[in-house]
């Protein structure tokens, strides 16, 4: 029996009141959404209705998916408290490595990916009456996996089974679709006014990125909390974007009157539950995202908003994906900010300015577009639809995200060529591990021990605190000593993965690489740092990295990385690198975790990397051909090639080509001419003259013109013999005999009145034809080539420009009386008529020309 002030705190719970509209939908309708704000009951109250277990409803198995482990043991105590007693009565809890039922128990919390692995190996959830995806508005990839999945489930196998999404925000319509028309329920909650005030540095910080975020944008989250402090009263939440940034900021806020509260994921269950309960005194809560509304703080008056979120990133061309700092969306600030006013008016102090919110996101991303889809394809592989094209969810995976995934799964044998999982692959899926971890499990137990192999990978798949350092091995040893909240997890963890890794393999095979890499640890004992290392190594072959020189490493997905200063690891000639990240911008990613290994574990455990051959390229202005062995990017072995295959070094000499340009060919004057000749053509006629002005549109013919020449090249010098005068009529129209008219349509020189035949310059737009006055006189006509007008540059007897000109007969009219005026005193050897027209040409002097 419920006690009765448990009653009154059932009863109080807004959520009551849509309670009828709720069964009546999944009576008529089997699915519904809810929309209820934070702190409504629509996490408590909702399951036990549906269970049966307050209200006199039908007794009913009912199914609660939490996004995190925290909210789900918190909603799992909540629900029990309520009901008088503790979890694994009627309700019970179940995350990973801890699972708290009995044999009565009707409302069971997990959280999401805990639901993925029972849907994968139990499809129809047999006993299961009901699934509440709680936080859905999240949009949490393991749970929108999850609402695809069940839908399949209920059109498939089961359509009785009852589905509810719930969300703390309105924006309902694309999960109603989702659900086949679902209807809507709204609760409205007791909201009181929340004053908002804007808070940003005095001074400019930098903007968050990687994982990093400014000091000096901690320092003054710490300074707005003491001012809240001292402006308001009651307790006040604080939203953080990690762990990390909650330690510093803790840290700053000593001597404050108030209790120091952390909540986030790691932290202990005492910590938890003094967060979550009712406290006589004053109390500062800093928390991640988790109390934006999976979890509800008593007591809160005050807000104070750093502004900044973590979101999953991932660079797929490198393999890099981590956790980013962002900032937080409009719709996040706006769940943040009415946690102060769920009791009574409240604050909100928001760390920047009221500019700068009209320009945040509005939603936050759905991590199926950011993050790394590995394991999602994967899951979606062992459901039987490995494109994804065929489960029902609000966004489509992205194309790239989901190739980078296939080709993951397919180098630690998950899934075959056609993309179906293998049984190692269905073994993967079901251990709770990224893919990349599981391969590391299956292949570093099979060559270390179960144990060894499970106490590394659970090192990798929590990362261990900074304080530990960026050893692995070093962090290892650390852990099994340590006596701090992260240690006791690990521990947990390690427990878990052991006993999974002993499971039967039934036909379950390891790949190539994974029979290497048992081979080489069974051929010598392995101690910690090479156990480390080759785990490491086992899970991201791609970070495998050999040193370089000056503490820079190159991984063998071609990315430079380097460890930091001071960090051991820097002498070291070979890592396994298993946390990284780069800044945006950066010329070299930050080792952040890594292991020592030597060669021959890189080879064994990165076995499908391995390859080479030969090589030939042009490099620092010359053909250089060798045989590489290559373990990815990097160069294990090298030696020279005397004699190359010919295709290879006419590729390389094309590729000098198309890095120094044609420069490298023998250029004669003649050359330089009938290509600008050929230019002016192209652009004057078109039709067959061929387009020569832009150096990588010849370079993509240059099969028609370089040729047999190119071929029988060998050397950079060998391309400085090609006469590129002569190679360019090969690109001449001859099929049409336009060719023949070359020197009909565009001369090469243009005979002058005195006989002279002068240069004509197509370098420009133009043709240019600079000539000395008086070899023009009586010359009344502009020469025209391929009909268009020449540009006359009309030099003085030095030869230095008088005037220029396209009209000839406009210039001896209007403009050649001004030119005589002025240099018939400078040149009076020269003869300088009044009426040129009628004057003999000459290019010689008065002397001469009366001599």
């Amino acid at each position: 029996m419920t006690p009765p002030h448990r009653t009154a705190a059932l009863d109080a719970l807004p959520v009551r009141e849509a309670l009828p509209a709720l069964t009546a939908a999944l009576d008529g309708h089997g699915t519904a959404v809810l929309c209820a704000p934070p702190g409504t009951g629509k996490t408590t109250l909702v399951p036990l209705v549906l269970a049966g277990l307050v209200g006199g409803g039908p007794r009913r198995r009912v199914v609660v998916a939490e996004p995190r482990r925290i909210a789900a043991r918190a909603a799992a105590r909540r629900m029990a408290w309520l009901l008088g007693g503790q979890p694994g009565g009627p309700v019970g809890f179940t995350v990973r490595g801890e699972r708290v039922v009995g044999p009565d128990t009707a409302v069971e919390v997990v959280t999401t990916g805990v639901l993925l692995q029972r849907l994968q190996r139990d499809q129809e959830l047999s006993g299961v009456d009901v699934v509440v995806l709680d936080e859905c508005h999240e949009r949490h990839l393991d749970a929108d996996t999850v609402a695809a999945f069940l839908l399949d489930v209920r059109q498939t196998l089961r359509p009785e089974l009852r589905l509810v999404a719930a969300s703390a925000t309105t924006d309902a319509a694309g999960w109603a679709r989702l659900l086949g028309g679902a209807p809507v329920v709204e609760a409205a909650g007791v909201s009181y006014p929340v004053e908002t005030v804007w808070a940003p540095p005095a001074r400019p910080v930098r903007p968050p990125h990687g994982m990093r975020v400014d000091p000096a944008q901690l320092a003054h989250v710490a300074s707005v909390v003491r001012r809240a402090l001292a402006e308001r009263t009651g307790d006040v939440l604080c939203f953080l974007p990690g762990v990390g940034e909650i330690a510093r900021v803790a840290g700053q806020l000593a001597g404050v009157d108030a209790e120091v509260l952390q909540i986030h994921g790691r932290a202990p269950a005492d910590v938890q539950d003094a967060a979550l309960t009712a406290a006589g005194h004053r109390r500062v809560v800093l928390s991640t995202a988790v109390a934006e509304s999976s979890l509800t703080v008593p007591g809160v008056r005050v807000v104070v908003d750093s502004g900044l979120a973590r979101e999953p990133r991932v660079d797929h061309a490198r393999g890099l994906g981590a956790l980013a700092t962002v900032r937080a969306s409009r719709a996040a600030g706006r769940q943040r900010a009415g946690r102060a006013g769920r009791e009574a008016p409240g604050t909100v102090y928001r760390c920047w300015t009221q500019a700068e919110d009209g320009r945040l996101p509005s939603f936050p991303s759905p991590e199926i577009r950011i993050a790394d889809l590995t394991q999602f394809a994967l899951q979606a592989a062992c459901w039987g639809d490995p494109d994804a094209t065929g489960l029902a969810l609000l966004d489509p995976p992205p194309a790239g995200a989901m190739a980078a995934a296939r080709e993951v799964l397919l180098a630690v044998a998950a899934v075959d060529a056609a993309g179906r999982p293998t049984p190692r692959g269905v073994r993967m899926s079901r251990l709770g591990l990224h893919p990349r971890l599981a391969r590391a499990l299956l292949d570093g137990s099979a060559a270390l021990g179960s144990r060894r192999a499970a106490e590394v990978v659970a090192l990798l798949s929590e990362e261990p605190p900074r304080e530990y350092g960026d050893d692995l091995a070093a962090a290892w040893r650390q852990a099994r000593r340590g006596g701090d909240g992260y240690a006791a997890r690990w521990r947990a963890e390690v427990r878990r993965l052991e006993r999974a890794a002993q499971e039967p393999a039934g036909s379950a095979r390891a790949p190539r690489s994974g029979s290497g890499a048992d081979s080489a640890a069974q051929s010598r004992p392995v101690g910690d740092d090479g156990a480390a290392g080759l785990v490491a190594a086992l899970a991201f072959p791609e970070r495998v990295a050999k040193a370089r020189g000056e503490g820079v490493f190159l991984m063998a997905s071609g990315t430079a990385a380097e460890p930091g200063a001071g960090s051991g690891l820097r002498g070291a000639p070979w890592l396994a690198v298993a946390v990284a990240d780069r800044a945006a911008h950066a010329v070299c990613a930050r080792v952040r975790l890594a292991a020592v290994v030597d060669e021959g574990t890189a080879r064994a455990a990165c076995g499908h990397l391995l390859g080479g051959g030969e090589e030939v390229r042009w490099e620092d202005g010359a053909v250089v051909a060798r045989s590489v062995e290559r373990l990815g990017a990097i160069e294990l072995t090298v030696r020279p090639l005397r004699d190359p295959d010919p295709e290879l070094v006419r590729a390389a000499l094309l590729q000098g080509l198309h890095t120094e340009g044609l420069g490298l060919l023998h250029w004669t004057r003649d050359a330089v001419a009938l290509r600008a000749r050929l230019g002016f053509l192209h652009r004057t006629l078109g039709g067959g003259w061929p387009d020569v002005a832009d150096d990588a549109a010849l370079l993509e013919r240059a099969g028609d013109w370089l040729e047999p020449e190119l071929s029988r090249a060998r050397r950079r010098a060998d391309l400085g013999r090609i006469d590129a005068g002569q190679a360019l009529t090969r690109l001449l129209p001859w099929a049409t005999g336009e060719a023949a008219r070359l020197d009909e349509l565009a001369p090469e020189r243009i005979e002058v009145p005195s006989g002279s035949r002068i240069r004509v310059d197509y370098s420009a737009g133009q043709p240019v034809l600079a000539v000395k006055l008086q070899e023009l006189f009586g010359l009344a006509e502009t020469p025209r080539v391929a009909g268009v007008a020449v540009l006359v540059h009309l030099l003085s007897p030095a030869g230095r420009p008088a005037a220029v000109t396209a009209d000839l007969a406009s210039f001896w009219r209007d403009g050649y009386r001004a030119v005589r005026a002025e240099l018939r005193g400078r040149y009076p050897r020269h003869p300088w008529p009044q009426d040129p027209a009628g004057a003999v040409p000459t290019r010689h002097t008065n002397a001469r020309f009366k001599g």
